[in-house]
């Protein structure tokens, strides 16, 4: 899946340039006689957000096609004795980048979102599967989170985004965490919770920025990363993890968003893949492989779309966005509309898996508040 970008508009300003000495006009790249300023060479901000500017990212398409297709990997377990310690966050520039994609953390993690890609393929959601009480739990915890949405109201506010009471839903989820945690975790790994808690409140969004990106996302599959790597949850879990459990939060999610009006951190405006999720995209291009009818063109088939959104994942991030994004798909969602015109799902998912890779798990901006500790371990 390689998507092409259509040129940006160009500027509607009229300015001046000189030619001579000096550096490129920033509106034509034309010369100009003033240069521009050296760079900071010790830049001692890095923002919390990526800017959103509407411009598609350069050299990206190239970088991933360049990119091998990750690889599923069977996730290593921990074996005792455990030493569990508060996550940190351990990365601050792109050298940190480096390292962490060339560590086995790094690979066995993204395995991990591979194998949970390949549970699902060509699986619908409502497809029966293995249920463990584990995964009930996990459930049950998501729809009680959903239950606090209801029970707070929002506060008056003329701001259209970000409401303040998404404070007191995140400050209310934050102090049950724990004891949600201790409903499923056997005896043993009580202790873990020390470790676990803060992947599981930095899963749905930041309290202070009122916004939620694909690194809060990133945080509930690392959560679920660090429940595989305890063996809470086992391989026979992995197809329920997506169709039951993911599903769940997306729902969690999708209402935080709109209830709330979250929000969307880090988002690559129209040139993004959509403004707050990535993994619903990999998974349910997933299930849609060899299908025998519904090909990634299907996307603007309005019937398919009604019928079938409810158990395809893919086709219910493309109905919420329709939802929630007004005018021309092709013109909002450019990225979506290009990858429509991949020949098959295959394709669509070793692309969206490499892109993820790429514009996820290598960016600063999104990584750097990633946690490491005894079960997800920086090396």
């Amino acid at each position: 899946m390689e998507p092409h970008h259509n040129s940006p508009p160009s500027t509607a300003f009229h300015h001046h340039h000189d030619g001579g000495a000096g550096g490129a006009c920033v509106n034509c790249g034309g010369p100009t006689a003033f240069p521009s300023p050296p760079p900071d060479p010790n830049p001692n901000y890095i923002p919390i957000r990526a800017p959103a500017v509407n411009l598609p990212p350069a050299n990206n398409r190239e970088i991933i096609m360049r990119t091998p297709v990750p690889q599923s990997q069977r996730v290593v377990p921990l074996t005792p004795p455990y030493h569990f310690q508060t996550p940190v966050k351990k990365i601050h520039n792109q050298n940190d980048i480096v390292q962490f994609q060339s560590s086995p953390t790094c690979q066995n993690f993204l395995g991990f979102v591979v194998l949970l890609s390949e549970s699902i393929r060509s699986h619908k959601l409502s497809d029966p599967c293995h249920e463990s009480p584990v995964v009930l739990a996990i459930v049950s915890v998501l729809e009680t989170l959903s239950v606090y949405v209801d029970e707070i109201p929002l506060a008056p506010q003329s701001s259209r985004y970000g409401n303040l009471a998404y404070r007191t839903w995140h400050e209310r989820m934050s102090c049950d965490a724990e004891s949600f945690l201790l409903q499923f975790l056997p005896p043993d790994l009580h202790s873990a919770t020390v470790e676990l808690v803060p992947y599981f409140t930095d899963s749905f969004g930041n309290s202070s920025r009122i916004d939620y990106g694909t690194g809060h996302e990133t945080n509930f599959a690392a959560w679920l990363y660090c429940l595989a790597r305890l063996g809470v949850v086992k391989e026979e879990d992995y197809q329920a993890l997506v169709s039951r459990v993911f599903v769940k939060y997306l729902d969690l999610m999708r209402k935080l968003q709109v209830t709330y009006c979250l929000e969307p951190a880090g988002s690559h405006g129209v040139w993004g893949l959509d403004d707050y999720h990535f993994l619903p995209f990999i998974f349910g291009s997933s299930q849609l492989i060899d299908h025998k009818y519904m090909k990634p063109k299907s996307i603007h088939n309005k019937d398919i779309l009604e019928n079938f959104a409810n158990e395809y994942l893919y086709l219910s991030c493309i109905v919420f966005i329709m939802k929630v994004k007004k005018g021309v798909f092709a013109e909002h969602s450019p990225m979506l509309d290009d990858i429509s015109g991949v020949p098959n799902w295959n394709k669509v998912n070793s692309g969206l898996l490499k892109m993820y890779k790429i514009e996820v798990l290598q960016k600063v901006p999104i990584m750097q508040h990633f946690l490491f500790g005894f079960i997800i371990q920086w090396q």
